[in-house]
């Protein structure tokens, strides 16, 4: 039985991947949480389907501690400050968080001599500026990220190959577009509109929905198509090399809100909150996945109507 390690185990793509490798039977789970950590997209696992240990990140002592005590074959370093609005308030901490916390990863596997594969869930975010005739977006494309957290995954990014040339520690990057679903947080885009209708129909607000930039141009697949994606990258791809995720299709976030109102009866009165607006946003997001399709026969296979669909009704149970 291969031993996996999931950082950010009780977030959102974390709770998805642990459902996903329990179907395969073939490996031993080991979650890292925080005393702090909301445990509820965990809830639902039965006792003995994953065992969780206590760990910061941030720490090099607590990091070291407990992937000695586990001894992965496997990590998915999904944990993050994920949420790019707050990476402008919070530049620092956003910065630190997720560079520092990789860098520990590293340097444990490292001393420890490990010979773990890591899978680092960089970001689509990381090409920022992209410009019309940069579009499908290749592995090759200019970096140009516009926002700090951008530039903490570029930071990631480039570690990850790093370690590899000069360590030897083997990671495989994967670049990974909007990925949506059940128990995505309310503060992201799809969810949010999936929540605010939710509550608009249960009468806990009043029927208007609140909204940001709706031209923005992105690219989605499903986190259960995302996570087999990360699955397939430690098993298929190869070291040191980094792969996009993504469905090759995008949509407006107005086409998005527009799919999620058609599955409501509720009267919806659409608002523009300058609240939701960014200093600066990327206006396009449309990536190439034929390098990592190459490399594995990766395919997603859950339309993104179903996902919205999904979404929705998540909320509505909620």
């Amino acid at each position: 039985m291969r031993k996996v390690l999931i950082t950010g185990v009780t977030g959102f793509a974390g709770s998805h991947l642990v459902d996903y490798l329990l179907t395969r039977n073939d490996c031993e789970i080991h979650g890292i949480w925080r005393w702090r950590s909301r445990t509820e997209n965990i809830e639902h696992l039965k006792p003995g389907q994953i065992t969780l240990h206590e760990c910061e990140l941030r720490d090099a002592t607590s990091t070291y501690d407990t992937i000695a005590k586990i001894k992965p074959d496997w990590i998915f370093h999904l944990a993050a400050q994920s949420f790019v609005p707050t990476s402008w308030v919070a530049p620092s901490e956003s910065l630190q968080t997720n560079i520092m916390a990789q860098v520990n990863i590293f340097e444990a596997v490292r001393r420890l001599g490990l010979k773990t594969r890591i899978q680092l869930a960089c970001s689509s975010e990381e090409y920022g500026m992209v410009f019309a005739d940069e579009v499908p977006i290749k592995e090759t494309n200019p970096l140009r990220p516009l926002s700090p957290y951008a530039v903490s995954k570029v930071a990631q990014d480039m570690l990850g190959y790093q370690y590899w040339m000069s360590w030897k520690v083997d990671s495989v990057r994967t670049r990974g577009f909007n990925h949506e679903g059940p128990r995505r947080g309310p503060v992201f885009v799809a969810s949010d509109f999936a929540k605010q209708i939710a509550d608009i129909e249960k009468g806990r607000k009043a029927p208007v929905l609140h909204v940001g930039n709706l031209d923005a141009k992105r690219d989605f697949t499903d986190v259960r198509d995302m996570v087999r994606a990360y699955v397939l990258a430690l098993e298929k791809c190869e070291p040191g090399e980094v792969y996009n995720i993504c469905r090759g299709q995008c949509w407006t976030i107005r086409e998005t809100l527009d799919m999620l109102l058609a599955h409501t009866k509720t009267k919806i009165e659409v608002k523009q909150d300058p609240a939701r607006l960014r200093p600066s946003d990327v206006q396009i997001l449309l990536g190439d996945n034929s390098k990592f399709v190459k490399q594995t026969g990766w395919q997603p296979v859950i339309p993104f109507e179903q996902t919205l669909s999904d979404m929705l009704e998540y909320w509505r149970a909620r």
